[in-house]
């Protein structure tokens, strides 16, 4: 499998309403840290994650994190 791109080294902090979303796993999407379908054509695919309350989040933006789509810190060892 190939190496996802690093969009930001860093998470997203986002505050989100309940509802279902598309976290981008391949770095590609413009709609960072969502995805936006650029993943096609690579080994790549977005994770889904869903909230039942309105939250803050910090979304994983380096791409390399365990946790996905949260940010584990994975971006300091980068």
């Amino acid at each position: 499998m190939s190496e996802p791109l690093i969009a930001k080294k860093g998470p997203y902090e986002v505050e989100l309403e309940p509802g279902i979303y598309w976290w981008c796993a391949c770095g590609r999407s413009k709609d960072q840290p969502f995805c936006d379908g650029s993943h096609k054509g690579t080994d790549f695919q977005p994770v889904k994650f869903e909230l039942t309350e309105k939250k803050k989040v910090w979304l994983c933006g380096c791409k390399h994190t365990a946790d996905a789509p949260f940010c584990d810190g994975s971006h300091k060892q980068l």
